[in-house]
């Protein structure tokens, strides 16, 4: 492997879909007519994308030990040797350089602190906080939050406290499947994390039934709430509730069935199940607020 390749493969690229959450303010709010909102909103991805890798890389510094003893890792440029601890560090400044510079100069101060926020979370997530069960999830999870809060603030439009909390419960969700495949692969002479020892299978699979519910639950009630309602000015926003509970159950059997989710990305880009599910859901919303879909269902 080159080192340049090496170097992207340090990156993570295929990590950035996540950052697709920043999009969501902007859709939610109605303004993927504007172009100005769009334009910001397409700086703070790729800002955001800067931030994460920065991120990434801090992470595999940390964990470079660790992740030889895993079957998936121990292939990542640092725990193979490829690139230097010295070369990470480098790239890792640079990055967060371009990530801040970016911030100010394209977005505000505001943004800005929402990377910082975002940075320093994760300095204390891959230190530490990684390793105490329960609290690992939860960053994560806020670290979803932050791209809809940065979304947000990109384009200067209001976000829902509905949306915050279904990504708070979905990225949690996510992050569940991932600690069951951590589970699924460790045995007794490996440590592959730390936090393990706080969980198991059962509790795992619980939390993720639990957790599923809730979220399926929560979008159902923000279709039908009376705000929704109002500002949509449509009562058929349930209609998408069907690509919601389709999604969930796809990703349960891809977790419970093909034990596939220790790598939620992978499974995004690669399964066209979820592929359809998500082209399906984001066309039926975009008709209903945007198109003629609320007139044509309520007879207008």
């Amino acid at each position: 492997m080159k080192k340049s390749k090496a170097i992207v493969h340090l990156l993570r690229p295929h990590q950035y879909v996540k950052n697709g959450f920043i999009w969501l303010p902007v859709f939610f709010a109605h303004k993927l007519n504007d172009f100005a909102a769009v334009q910001h909103t397409f700086y703070a991805f790729v800002i955001f994308c800067l931030a994460a890798s920065s991120v990434y890389v801090l992470n595999d510094i940390i964990d470079r030990e660790s992740d030889r003893n895993h079957p998936v890792k121990r292939e990542r440029p640092l725990a193979k040797g490829i690139l230097s601890n010295a070369e990470a560090y480098s790239i890792f400044f640079i990055l967060i350089s371009i990530s801040f510079t970016f911030s100010i100069f394209f977005l505000s101060y505001h943004f800005a602190a929402i990377i910082a926020c975002y940075i320093v979370i994760n300095i204390f997530y891959s230190i530490y906080l990684k390793n105490i069960a329960i609290i690992d999830i939860f960053c994560i999870a806020t670290g979803f939050v932050l791209r809809v809060f940065a979304g947000a603030t990109s384009s200067n439009v209001p976000v829902s406290h509905w949306i915050i909390i279904m990504t708070f419960l979905l990225a949690v969700l996510i992050a569940l499947g991932k600690r069951r495949d951590d589970i699924m692969i460790s045995d007794s002479s490996t440590e592959i994390r730390k936090s393990l020892k706080g969980y198991n299978l059962d509790f795992i699979s619980l939390s993720m039934v639990i957790m599923s519910s809730v979220v399926i639950v929560s979008y159902i009630l923000y279709c039908v709430s009376n705000e929704v309602v109002q500002k949509y000015n449509t009562e058929n926003l349930y209609l998408t509730s069907f690509w919601v509970l389709l999604g969930i159950l796809r990703y349960m059997q891809l977790v419970f069935v093909h034990k596939k989710g220790g790598a939620p990305t992978s499974i995004l880009l690669h399964d066209y199940f979820l592929w359809i599910v998500i082209t399906g859901w984001i066309f039926t919303f975009y008709w209903l607020i945007y198109g003629n879909g609320s007139k044509i269902w309520t007879g207008h």
